[in-house]
């Protein structure tokens, strides 16, 4: 999938974000590897992690330019990440020379169309002490995520939503998904590691991505690929704990040392486990309860059994 282009004028001045811990990063933006002129303008957005794309995005008869630009920004110290061409395609041992040679210059990369373990072990060899993204796309690769998932060199997994949908022939509803969905969250938890990546929302609808961005965190995925630096934001703020949420951890703490700060019955474990979290992932983000929240306990919902956080 080719992202639209991203120029300087696509960034406010006031709208500038900065990278942060890929194990806590929301917004992984894609950007053409072909356009260099649109990296500054991604290095400027919103987003937590920007991933040069030299895969989907690029034509066969580009790979080479698309590889050479992205080599030249990250050797000029802008340590991002690089989506790389997948396992057994003619780009693959040449992107990952390419790269091998920037050390720490390189920030990680997304392995497209990762299938089997194989995939994931071949390209950290090649890549040393590089965090490896797997990025999941086909029904085999769904059947082995598990696997993948424990594979040494592994750092994340994500959904690459649209081919799956292309190998497999399911709808866009989030029902249709909910079982791919669940896989990548439980293959995560199961192997220890950070949250699962979902895949990107394709369109410019405010509304729509707000809606699929709630449907990832439902599903306990705390990350999501974006094709434009204006989805960042909204990405970032749906992926965060609210003001709701971040209210109720404080309050279940106050009302918890009030009443003696001992275990009072079953369900103080995990919800002393929850509100930490919460409150852990809002320091980190920088965020703060605005002044003028309602803190009312009695008007605060308090998060769900399942919530992912």
């Amino acid at each position: 999938m080719n992202p639209p282009p991203i120029t300087d004028t696509d960034v406010e001045p006031d709208d500038i974000g900065s990278r942060i811990d890929p194990v806590l990063a929301r917004s992984w933006l894609l950007v053409n590897g072909i356009g260099a002129d649109r990296f500054q303008a991604a290095a400027h957005s919103r987003a937590d992690i920007v991933v040069l794309d030299i895969e989907d995005a690029v034509a066969p008869k580009d790979k080479v330019a698309a590889r050479d630009n992205v080599v030249r920004w990250l050797s000029a110290g802008n340590p991002d990440w690089v989506r790389v061409n997948g396992f057994g395609t003619q780009w693959w041992e040449g992107d990952l020379d390419a790269l091998r040679e920037l050390g720490t210059g390189l920030g990680g990369v997304m392995l497209a169309m990762v299938e089997s373990v194989d995939h994931v072990t071949e390209t950290a060899k090649r890549l040393p002490g590089i965090p490896i993204v797997a990025l999941v796309e086909t029904a085999r690769g769904l059947e082995r995520i598990g696997e993948i998932a424990a594979a040494k060199g592994t750092f994340r997994l994500a959904f690459g939503i649209g081919d799956f949908r292309r190998d497999t022939g399911f709808g866009e509803n989030p029902t249709t998904l909910a079982y791919a969905r669940s896989r990548f969250t439980i293959a995560a938890k199961a192997a220890h590691l950070p949250s699962a990546i979902d895949g990107p929302t394709v369109g410019s609808s405010a509304l729509r991505l707000s809606e699929a961005t709630a449907v990832s965190r439902e599903f306990g995925m705390t990350g999501k690929i974006c094709l434009a630096p204006d989805q960042c934001a909204a990405v970032n703020e749906g992926l965060s704990p609210s003001q709701e949420e971040i209210t109720w951890a404080r309050e279940f703490f106050a009302e918890f040392e009030r009443d003696g700060g001992e275990i009072r019955n079953g369900s103080d474990l995990p919800r002393i486990a929850r509100a930490t979290k919460i409150i852990d992932l809002a320091r980190s983000y920088g965020i703060e309860v605005h002044a003028d929240h309602d803190d009312d306990p009695d008007h605060v919902p308090a998060p769900s059994d399942t919530y992912h956080y």
